[in-house]
């Protein structure tokens, strides 16, 4: 019987996972399953510039996994009983259930409203695809006004910035609001900050500083300090979670439920699941958890790789980095900024801004894409056999 391997969800990381397990296990000894709600890839990094009303490629998934042997499964997960091995999923058809051998888990995260009473029922996010088509189609009405509209964008992080000058450059006839609970990009250096503050300026964002939303409303948001801020449209990007599935089916998890897992990205309470990406908390080389990136699903989905593939077939694992070295953030089409940070988390003094920091951002977008739509180019050609022998734990083949 085949060692089946199934990996939940199809994105950056997990296209890559499926691709590289594909190339390098013999099909002879294993099947790969991919489980994905939607039938295209999803470009998340630029989900914001999809809600500002421009066009992004999303391949179908039909057409990425063709010719590489892995079994697509259009479905969504309902829930995973690491007991039993067995995914549960519901598609069209009504779904069911799917058996696994190794689980690679990564279903990334979702838009989080944090408990602020009205941002589930009046706000929109960029998180998932669905969520920005929304809110594109709520900016087109506002546009088709005589009198415009309002946006406010909610939290300072790299999408609520991100978002907040895409929006304002794509759409001048809308007033756009970002509301930061302490300083404006307080995270990066004085250089850095002083760019964006420029930027704003620049695209005429009103930036509302050291602000608390307590509440949201159909027009308006309530703030801690008693005012209230008009919105035909408010975006809520103050944050991040994971789904609760993990949590429900024993898996040890965190607070916020991410997955525990080792150095090699294997879960300590169930050695046959893997997570990755914002599912995992996983700890960096500098001791400190990697941040929900893109940049950390790559990073953990490398190690992920190397680790299955060490373990089904009796390799040593070999210890890949773990490590986040900047942001890299757009400021509409042609300005950015590329913010380094040191072991300890902090922004180094000096910082790439302007054409040349959206160029290279740019860069970025498209050879993620390209990788994640050619799962398979450019991977070792020779597949091993699954182990004959039982196999040992990710801490006696890292030894």
């Amino acid at each position: 019987m085949k060692h089946r391997i199934v990996v939940l969800g199809a994105g950056y990381a997990g296209a890559y996972v499926a691709g590289n397990l594909a190339r390098r296990l013999s099909p002879a000894d294993t099947e790969i399953t991919v489980v994905n709600a939607e039938p295209d890839f999803v470009q998340r990094l630029r989900l914001h510039q999809l809600a500002a009303g421009r066009e992004i490629e999303a391949p179908q998934l039909a057409e990425v996994f063709a010719g590489t042997g892995i079994r697509l499964r259009l479905a969504r997960v309902t829930a995973v009983d690491p007991e039993r091995r067995a995914v549960t999923v519901a598609d069209a058809g009504g779904g069911g259930e799917i058996g696994y051998d190794t689980l690679f888990y990564a279903l990334g995260s979702h838009g989080a409203g944090h408990g602020v009473p009205g941002a589930a029922e009046h706000a929109f996010d960029v998180s998932a695809r669905p969520a920005a088509l929304r809110l594109r189609e709520r900016l087109d009405g506002l546009c088709g006004r005589d009198e415009g509209g309002s946006v406010l964008v909610v939290g300072d992080g790299l999408t609520g910035i991100e978002t907040a000058t895409e929006i304002a450059e794509a759409r001048p006839g809308l007033s756009v609001t970002l509301v930061a609970r302490g300083e404006l990009g307080a995270p990066l250096s004085a250089g850095a900050r002083g760019h964006l503050r420029r930027a704003c300026r620049r695209l005429g964002i009103t930036v509302v500083e050291r602000t608390r939303v307590e509440a949201v409303e159909a027009t308006r948001v309530l703030c801690a300090d008693g005012t209230a801020l008009a919105s035909d449209a408010t975006v809520w990007t103050a944050g991040f979670a994971v789904g609760p599935i993990a949590a429900a089916g024993g898996l040890e998890v965190t607070e916020n439920g991410r997955i525990v897992v080792d150095r090699t990205m294997r879960s300590v309470s169930h050695p046959d699941v893997y997570a990755v990406g914002d599912s995992a908390h996983a700890i960096g080389d500098n001791g400190r958890l990697l941040p929900m990136s893109c940049a950390s699903a790559g990073y953990t989905a490398m190690q992920a790789t190397a680790a299955i593939v060490g373990h089904l077939t009796g390799r040593k694992i070999p210890t890949t980095k773990l490590e986040y070295l900047g942001n890299h953030i757009s400021l509409g089409r042609r300005d950015g900024i590329l913010q380094m940070v040191d072991d300890e988390g902090q922004a180094k003094p000096k910082y790439v801004g302007g054409r040349k920091a959206a160029r290279i951002k740019a860069g970025i977008l498209r050879m993620s894409l390209w990788t994640s739509s050619h799962p398979t180019f450019g991977l070792p050609r020779r597949r091993h056999r699954l182990a004959a022998v039982p196999p040992v734990s990710a801490e006696e083949a890292v030894a």
